[in-house]
């Protein structure tokens, strides 16, 4: 304390602007916490070593607040909060600990792990009822004030329509480290994701909307790091404001800007996969870095009579309480944030029945669904929930109110199911290529509520889906107990790679089956980057520490790939050419008819037969458009009667799964056409 400055008098500030609010001539600082005692601003020097201590002058309604002139962008800083330290009763103040302002823009610097992050003696028998008196700040990240500005003149928001919607599911540092057209010193950046060759590959592949895994600043976990790993997905929040240092350019964080407008200038939206659920701070033994040590009891849900554990509906050990208005606010606060300041079009939200959930549990009338849903900005962008936790009634798929779109894993399970072993899952899979109208089509719900995705990042890719029976997690030094266990993939005879052509033949089939029933669905499509041309993850699942080879795109592609990347390319222009084929509306008067191979219109009989494993749709608008899709999973050829053509004329097959490379053919006259094993058509 002897070199820290403690003398100077902040002015009174605005409590009505939270976080660090620079105006040209000085900075405003303001923090809600409705139990503090006291609070003091801490600034630090370039080497982020503490010079001086201000004391937050004003409390109004909950915040302090504070003005320094003179402080402008670059400046380092961060809070020390004085109240109560009673954990019993959900309070956990400890002025020993730097803390991170939960509105922080900018963060400088990464943890460094330490016992002093801890607001307790860790080898103390009462553990978390103790109080550590060591000082974090040497070891902690610090805020940075920002000069938010940025020339956005000209940046035109791509407002895709729903119903022409192709999410692309990827990874800031993965998509480019290994991109050959990415400068070296670029990689692993949103410098490196802005450049012409990533951007127009993700243009010309034809999808309309790049969803990144998360961008929000994160930590490392201890024992990712002992172990040689770190947390890579990005799913261990620490400041909702901030971009991840690491993704920054030199730019900072003008480099994610100039990365969204680059998008934007090729008509791509950006959307932002964001976790408000959960803090990286965990359970009543997790550090103290931000929320706990500023209001543990208002920002964290809290047992009932037991304040000093915590409600852990996420399996992180804490829920971020979005009950408490203040807290409501702050993730509202950085929802606009990131759509105003930096222009994203739209968020998905993990474990997103975290938010829905009030005192009494889910409840889609809840706070946070009111507050978005009336919202004049937030209601206008894309909004797409994670609809399940692991709470009570935590599984919420078709819960969401209208306005939402949801994973749909109904899909996934469903159509795995169906391309695996066909027979017994005709009803299931039938529902969910017709846009799952028994999950969504309610309340005026569209088709396109239901985001469809054969595959995540969590969870095997497409290739490993068809090479692989079982989960090979093992480098996450886990003895392979981490990641889900139910797969529904099969190998085709070989685990993992292989030389045999007959095993490569009809994986690359099933490969070509399972993205062709992707895209030609009703529903909004998701893909995952590198699915296109069949990236591996060599049998891992459950990649989130794997910030290595293991997750990162690989851009070698060989011939095979280049024959699924073309097959892609093909499918997702037949999808934007054909609106019979991305259905807007359940009440737009198609009509949508399931047949049998013989001609016919499929029987109650006949759905109820758990032998059927071959189905096609017949698809006719008012407008006079027809397209049949035929979906055979026996492993031999099934003669299909096809159904005449409004008006006569042949058939076009435009998509065969089993000649991916074929031309389109005709086909006319009552003879039925052979489908062969394993395959889909689709005919216009």
């Amino acid at each position: 304390m002897a070199d820290i400055r403690t003398d100077r008098r902040a002015e009174a500030g605005r409590p009505t602007q939270l976080g660090a609010t620079y105006d040209g001539e000085g900075t405003n600082f303001a923090l809600f916490s409705a139990y503090a005692e006291r609070v003091e601003l801490c600034l630090f020097n370039a080497d982020g070593v503490e010079t001086e201590r201000v004391t937050l002058p004003e409390y109004t309604d909950e915040i302090w607040h504070g003005y320094l002139p003179g402080v402008g962008p670059g400046q380092i800083y961060g809070y020390r909060v004085h109240g109560r330290y009673a954990p019993e009763e959900g309070h956990r103040f400890n002025p020993n600990k730097l803390l991170i302002d939960p509105y922080a823009k900018s963060l400088v610097g990464s943890i460094d792990w330490n016992d002093a992050h801890f607001g307790y003696d860790l080898l103390a028998e009462d553990k978390d009822l103790t109080f550590d008196e060591r000082d974090s700040a040497p070891f902690m990240p610090k805020c940075e004030v920002i000069d938010p500005s940025f020339d956005w003149s000209g940046d035109v928001k791509p407002d895709v329509p729903w119903d022409k919607t192709v999410f692309y599911e990827t990874h800031v540092r993965g998509f480019t480290k290994l991109h050959p057209g990415v400068p070296e010193e670029l990689r692993g950046t949103f410098d490196g994701l802005s450049q012409d060759a990533v951007v127009d590959y993700i243009k010309a592949l034809g999808v309309t909307s790049v969803e990144l895994l998360p961008v929000h600043a994160f930590l490392d976990d201890q024992h990712l790091l002992d172990k040689g790993l770190r947390n890579y997905w990005g799913y261990n929040t620490i400041a909702f404001f901030a971009p991840m240092g690491r993704y920054m350019g030199k730019g900072r964080l003008a480099s994610f800007k100039s990365m969204v407008r680059r998008f934007h200038d090729a008509g791509l939206e950006v959307i932002l996969d964001v976790v408000y659920n959960h803090t990286a701070e965990g359970n009543e033994l997790g550090p103290t870095l931000s929320f706990k040590g500023i209001d543990n009891l208002s920002y964290y849900r809290t047992m009932k009579d037991e304040h000093r554990y915590y409600i852990n509906d996420t399996g992180t050990g804490n829920t971020v309480n979005t009950s408490h208005p203040r807290v409501l606010q702050m993730v509202t606060d950085s929802l606009r944030y990131w759509v105003e300041e930096c222009h994203v079009d739209g968020f998905r939200f993990d474990l997103g029945t975290i938010l829905g959930r009030e005192p009494h549990g889910f409840d889609q009338r809840g706070g946070f669904f009111d507050a978005v849903g009336q919202d004049p900005v937030l209601r206008n962008v894309k909004l797409v929930g994670e609809p399940w936790d692991i709470g009570p009634g935590g599984y919420q798929v078709g819960g969401f109110p209208p306005g939402w779109a949801e994973w749909n894993d109904k899909y996934r399970d469903e159509v795995r199911d169906y391309w695996k072993s066909g027979a017994g899952h005709l009803g299931n899979f039938a529902a969910r290529v017709t846009g799952s109208g028994d999950v969504y089509d309610f309340r005026g719900r569209r088709p396109w509520a239901g985001v469809n995705f054969i595959t995540a990042h969590d969870g095997f890719t497409l290739n490993d889906l068809v090479s692989y029976n079982e989960k090979h997690n093992e480098a996450n030094g886990e003895d392979n107990n981490d990641g889900h266990g139910d797969n529904r993939s099969y190998n085709y005879g070989v685990e993992g790679e292989t030389d045999d052509p007959g095993i490569i033949a009809v994986r690359e089939r099933q490969k070509r089956n399972l993205i062709a029933t992707l895209l030609l669905s009703h529903g909004t499509p998701m893909i995952l980057a590198g699915d296109e041309f069949g990236r591996t993850q060599g049998g891992n699942n459950n990649g989130y520490c794997q910030d290595n080879e293991i997750s990162w795109v690989n851009w070698d592609l060989d011939e095979k790939d280049e024959i699924l990347l073309a097959f892609t390319k093909r499918l997702l222009q037949l999808r934007a050419d054909n609106p019979i084929l991305r259905r807007a509306n359940w009440r737009d008067a198609m009509t949508v008819t399931w047949i049998n191979p013989g001609g016919g219109e499929q029987t109650a009989e006949q759905w109820a037969d758990e032998g059927a494993d071959c189905i096609g749709l017949h698809l006719k608008t008012p407008e006079g458009a027809e397209a049949v899709l035929t979906f055979n999973a026996h492993d031999g050829p099934v003669p299909f009667v096809l159904p005449e053509r409004e008006g006569g004329g042949a058939w076009k097959v435009v998509i065969d799964t089993g000649q991916p490379q074929d031309d389109a053919r005709e086909v006319s006259g009552p003879e039925p056409i052979e489908v062969e094993g394993r395959s889909l058509l689709l005919l216009l």
